[in-house]
C-alpha cells in the first residue's frame, strides 16, 4: 500500500515539474520508481513514456491561454523529434544497455542530467535576458537550425533516456534560436505530446520484443496518470505566473536530484534483484 500512494505522490510531483518546465516529468518519475520498486530502467522508461503525454496535455492548454506556443518553431521541432526519438529508442535498447548493463543507461541519463544542471546554474547568474518572441518574429528563425540544434536532440535525448526531452529543447531553444524561457517551455511541452506518443509505442513495443509485459508498464503508467494530470494542470499554469529566476530555480533542483540518484544507482551485483516490482506489478 505504501508503494501505491508513493507513486500517486512521484505522479503528482513529476506533473507539476513537468508541466512548469515543459520536461515531461520522466527526470521524476524515473528516479522516483527505481526509488521505490528497485532497478527496472526499461521497464520504467516505457511506463515513463506513456505518462508524459498526459503530462504535457494538461500544460498545452494552459500554454495556449497564455498563447505562449510558437507555431514556425514547433512545425519544424515536432518531425524533427519524431524521426530522432526512434534512432534513440533504438540505441538504448542495443546490448550495451540491456540487462545488468541498463545501469550504465542510468549513468549516461544521470550525467546528462548533471550538465543540463550546469547550464542552467550559469543561465540563473547570467545577467543577460531573451527578448520577448512572437510568432512573426520567429519565422526568421533558420529551419534548418531549429531541426539539427533543438528538435533532433531533442528526440534523441528522449528516445536514448526515456525522457520526454524537454531538459533538451528548452535550454537548446534558449542558446540556439534565442526563444525566451517561457516560450520554450510552451513549445517543449506541445512536441512532448506528439513524441511521448510515438516514443511510448516503439519503446514498450521493444521492450516486450525482451521478455518485459507491455501490461506491466501500463499498470504502472495507470497508477501515476491521474495524479499527473492533475500536476500538469496546475504546472503549466504556473509557468505564466511564476517569476522566471524561480522556474529556473526549480529546473536546477530537478536536475540536480535526478543527476545524484542515478549517477548513484548501485550496479546489479549490489542492488537487489528487482522483488519490490514483481511485488507491486503482480499479473497472476
Amino acid at each position: 500500500m505504501v508503494e501505491y500512494s508513493l507513486l500517486v505522490l512521484i505522479g503528482l510531483l513529476a506533473g507539476l515539474l513537468g508541466g512548469l518546465l515543459g520536461i515531461g516529468g520522466s527526470v521524476l518519475m524515473i528516479p522516483g520508481m527505481t526509488f521505490v520498486l528497485g532497478p527496472a530502467q526499461h521497464l520504467y522508461q516505457g511506463a515513463a513514456m506513456i505518462v508524459n503525454f498526459f503530462v504535457a496535455l494538461p500544460a498545452v492548454v494552459q500554454h495556449l491561454r497564455a498563447r505562449a506556443i510558437l507555431g514556425p518553431v514547433i512545425r519544424v521541432m515536432i518531425p524533427a523529434a519524431v524521426v530522432s526519438v526512434l534512432v534513440g529508442v533504438w540505441f538504448s535498447d542495443r546490448p550495451w544497455f540491456r540487462g545488468d548493463n541498463q545501469v550504465y543507461l542510468a549513468r549516461v541519463y544521470g550525467g546528462f542530467m548533471l550538465y543540463m544542471a550546469a547550464y542552467n546554474v550559469y543561465r540563473f547568474f547570467s545577467r543577460r535576458q531573451l527578448s520577448e518572441m512572437d510568432a512573426s518574429s520567429a519565422r526568421n528563425i533558420s529551419r534548418w537550425r531549429t531541426m539539427l540544434a533543438v528538435g533532433m536532440p531533442m528526440g534523441l535525448s528522449g528516445g536514448l533516456l526515456g525522457i520526454g526531452g524537454g531538459v533538451v529543447a528548452v535550454p537548446l531553444q534558449q542558446v540556439f534560436l534565442r526563444v525566451p524561457l517561457r516560450r520554450a517551455v510552451a513549445n517543449s511541452a506541445t512536441t512532448i505530446m506528439v513524441l511521448s506518443i510515438i516514443g511510448a509505442c516503439y519503446k514498450n513495443y521493444a521492450n516486450m520484443q525482451v521478455g518485459i509485459p507491455l501490461q506491466k508498464a501500463l499498470m504502472l503508467a495507470l497508477m501515476l496518470i491521474p495524479s499527473a494530470m492533475i500536476g500538469g494542470y496546475l504546472g503549466g499554469k504556473m509557468t505564466h505566473l511564476l517569476p522566471r529566476r524561480v522556474v529556473r530555480f526549480v529546473m536546477i533542483a530537478v536536475l540536480l536530484c535526478s543527476a545524484i540518484g542515478m549517477l548513484c544507482k548501485p550496479f546489479p551485483s549490489d542492488a537487489a534483484a528487482t522483488q519490490p516490482v514483481a511485488q507491486v506489478l503482480r499479473t497472476d
